[in-house]
């Protein structure tokens, strides 16, 4: 039997500002929103330009106080050719971004930026 991945789902206090820290920070596009103003909520999906994988926002309207992320989940991943021009440009929009890092022994391939719900995505050198 044969998996493919689909999706990610995250959630959102602000789906304004996630929706534009995506796709001005990493490019993304949405690809497909369903509103279920009954039940008070909305689903937006994002993806890259191959479209084969998405990540969820889930914008619940009456959340009140921010999602606790957990010591659970660790990060999302997503490769670039040019890492240091990536780095700059990710810096230059004054995000919250790590040091340029490698595995021990390594030259630098890798590093983090925090959206702004607090989750964690890794850019790689692809």
């Amino acid at each position: 039997m044969k998996y493919n991945l689909a999706h990610a789902c995250i959630r959102v206090m602000d789906l304004d500002k996630s929706l534009d820290f995506y796709k001005k920070a990493l490019s993304l596009n949405e690809v497909k929103r369903l509103d279920f103003s009954d039940y008070k909520f909305t689903l937006v999906y994002l993806s890259d330009e191959n479209n084969k994988f998405e990540i969820e926002l889930t914008y619940n309207y009456d959340t009140k106080k921010p999602y606790e992320i957990g010591n659970g989940f660790g990060h999302f991943a997503l490769t670039v050719k040019d890492l240091e021009t990536s780095y700059e440009f990710h810096k230059n929009m004054g995000l919250e971004t790590t040091e340029l890092k490698g595995l021990p022994g390594e030259k630098p391939r890798y590093y983090f930026i925090t959206d702004p719900d607090g989750y964690k995505i890794e850019i790689i050198r692809g």
